[in-house]
């Protein structure tokens, strides 16, 4: 039995986690006192899982890499105001978030993205020991560019919660604190998500 006064002890993963963000909070207190070794750091280890991440809401990498730079930019622009009160990725994304919706709603139609260049900047894979035949590969390309077709279809909040939920594993507390919203919030917007990728994707899942 548990003392009263002992909580139990974090996970693995937990224990992970909670060590990148001690990492990352370390690192932006040195940016915020002019550190520009620190701030390459930091750029180093998040870069990939922003440009991704705008890719995504964006639909391509044409412009994915000019939108991240715009958020480190602000990021060491607002270096003096950090202030540690949440997880340092959950204060990066939200400048992500602020700068993909501008974006967003700047554009007056969606780009078109060649299938090479999705593949180029869709994160998280996992390459299989077998090599696919050709069929296996325009199948695959076939069906990547129909899910990310799906994701550009959804409302820009709806998007960016199934962005950060599927490809960038984040939990729902820190997407709500990116969106700001609740977690009961976050759970119903990525279920109308979810719901409305499944209608899109059905002529997929039927096969």
């Amino acid at each position: 039995m548990i003392p009263p006064d002992s909580t139990p002890p974090d996970s693995d993963e937990e224990a992970e986690k909670r060590e990148r963000n001690e990492r990352d909070v370390s690192l932006m207190l040195k940016v915020k006192g002019g550190d520009m070794e620190a701030f390459e750091l930091l750029v180093e280890l998040h870069q990939g899982a922003v440009i991704g991440t705008v890719a995504k809401m964006l639909g391509g990498a044409s412009e994915a890499e000019d939108i991240a730079q715009q958020v480190f930019i602000r990021v060491w622009k607002s270096a003096g105001r950090y202030e540690p009160q949440a997880k340092f990725t959950t204060w990066l994304f939200t400048i992500t978030r602020n700068l993909v919706f501008n974006e967003t709603r700047r554009r007056k139609r969606k780009p078109t993205v060649s299938v090479e260049e999705r593949e180029e900047v869709s994160h998280h894979q996992v390459e299989d020991e077998h090599s696919p035949s050709p069929d296996q590969d325009v199948l695959h390309a076939e069906l990547e560019k129909a899910v990310d077709d799906a994701i550009q279809s959804l409302p820009e909040k709806q998007r960016l919660a199934v962005v950060l939920r599927r490809y960038e594993e984040m939990p729902y507390e820190e997407i709500g604190n990116v969106l700001g919203m609740s977690i009961p919030a976050v759970k119903s917007l990525l279920f109308r998500a979810r719901t409305q990728l499944k209608e899109t994707l059905q002529r997929y899942l039927d096969q």
